[in-house]
């Protein structure tokens, strides 16, 4: 990919972020590996004492930055996009878009949602937006999905 294909692309995005977990989410699971690894320590104490230590660690680490590799993008350019993980929507097909708090989520995530909706959800993340889609040849009724900025997000969206 050339410069200017770079400089291109990366001036179409509009909105980015990354869903990560924030630090007060990290040393419960490291305690529960550290944990776990004395429990086996204790079991079979010798030269592979220090095995489970080094097995547990790194899987937790991986997992939790898995976790976090989630993003919300919102592009420009020709074809505006809305880009939820790795799902995209054309924002021409975006309809009303509404921002839930933190309280008003629980029931738009609840019985209220529909089981066909897209949903991608960060419990660690407060609010949520839902854009009701106007395809009418997509069986999917709206996405949910966390975001840190929701009302930046939906202007974007709006504007579009």
């Amino acid at each position: 990919m050339g410069e200017s294909a770079k400089t291109a692309a990366s001036a179409a995005v509009r909105h980015s972020e990354r869903l990560y977990v924030p630090w007060w989410g990290w040393p419960l699971p490291v305690l529960g590996a550290i944990l776990l690894a004395a429990e086996v320590d204790m079991g079979y104490p010798g030269v592979r004492a220090w095995l489970p230590y080094v097995i547990a660690l790194p899987v937790v680490v991986g997992l939790m930055l898995s976790l976090g590799r989630s993003k919300v993008r919102v592009t420009g350019g020709d074809e505006p996009e809305l880009w939820v993980g790795d799902a995209h929507l054309p924002l021409r097909y975006a309809g009303e878009v509404e921002i839930f708090d933190k309280e008003a989520k629980r029931k738009a995530l609840g019985r209220d949602g529909d089981p066909a909706a897209y949903v991608l959800h960060r419990g660690w993340v407060g609010p949520v937006v839902r854009v009701r889609l106007t395809d009418p040849a997509d069986p999917t009724p709206y996405w949910l999905f966390s975001t840190r900025r929701p009302e930046r997000v939906a202007e974007l969206i709006k504007g579009a």
